[in-house]
């Protein structure tokens, strides 16, 4: 069963992009991530413009989201305060990004720039979380008397900044700056990447923040719905990127798979849940890098747009 998509001007399965919305929306609840690191090169694959694909991911992401957020929220997993220091960023973010896709657009050079994005910050991500993941099971077997113990983030120069504050569900007392430089730098990878940026907000937040495994999930998917809601309204009325009847579809079966995803990742250990997330940036990057490999003439395709 096919529906025209008006935005992406193409015909898609219903059921196909029902189940991967369901699918994301799983990861969504299961990691606190949006899910767009995955879904976005997803819609690629399948043949949407790389712009729609950004565009519409962003707007499905809210929805998931929010249905996560909920189930966290309900286990007492959010830290509100932490939560609006990240979207004081992630708003200034989002919507300075949103007017550098249109720029970006306008040469010629966004598709290009959407894919090598992907590749190079999955990768880094997915190598450093896999790495630290490693370490945190050996650390684990080695020694699990001494595991409550030890620090996740090491104290530097950023732990010195001014207008520190006190985050008391987090147990922590840091910088304002902190959570709000991270969450400008998340907000415009939300406009260019059409990604909630979970996979670059969780890690920060548990490395260089400091913050509980089990309060970040929470937290990061309370940032990201208001992110991605700016950024897809910026898209719609800028860029009109967004795809309606796609975004319907994708939030339908999001929202059922993000109920079901939080129940799951409350049965998974922290070290287990980096390593799962990790396996998952790493597969979607190498796919990414493989299709700008052996295929060359998309390469220079986009070049050639913005020349003469």
């Amino acid at each position: 069963m096919h529906i025209y998509l008006p935005i992406a001007e193409m015909s898609v399965n219903i059921f196909l992009i029902l189940g991967m919305g369901a699918a994301v929306g799983l990861l969504s609840g299961i990691f606190g991530v949006g899910g767009g690191f995955l879904m976005t090169p997803l819609l690629i694959f399948l043949g949407v413009p790389s712009p729609v694909a950004v565009g519409t991911e962003a707007n499905q992401i809210v929805a998931s989201s929010v249905s996560g957020v909920l189930a966290h929220w309900r286990r007492g997993n959010v830290d509100f305060k932490m939560g609006f220091m990240l979207l004081i960023g992630g708003f200034v973010g989002s919507t300075l990004g949103v007017y550098l896709f249109r720029w970006l657009q306008t040469l010629g050079q966004i598709d290009l720039v959407i894919k090598l994005s992907y590749v190079i910050f999955l990768g880094i991500i997915g190598g450093l979380m896999m790495a630290e993941s490693v370490r945190a099971v050996m650390r684990a077997r080695g020694k699990g008397h001494s595991r409550g113990r030890g620090k996740l983030h090491q104290h530097n120069w950023l732990h010195g900044l001014p207008f520190k504050m006190r985050f008391r569900k987090s147990k922590l007392y840091i910088s304002a700056l902190l959570p709000i430089g991270i969450g400008f730098f998340v907000g415009v990878l939300s406009a260019i990447m059409g990604v909630g940026g979970g996979f670059v907000m969780v890690p920060a937040m548990i490395y260089l923040l400091g913050m509980p495994t089990n309060v970040v999930v929470g937290t990061s998917l309370f940032q990201i719905i208001f992110v991605t809601a700016n950024a897809t309204f910026f898209q719609a009325t800028l860029n009109q990127t967004v795809d309606v009847v796609l975004a319907l579809l994708l939030l339908i079966g999001g929202v059922v798979g993000a109920q079901f995803g939080t129940k799951i990742g409350a049965k998974l250990k922290g070290e287990q849940l980096r390593g799962l997330l990790a396996l998952m940036v790493l597969a979607v990057c190498g796919k990414l890098l493989m299709d700008l490999v052996l295929e060359p003439e998309d390469l220079y395709s986009i070049g050639a747009i913005g020349g003469h």
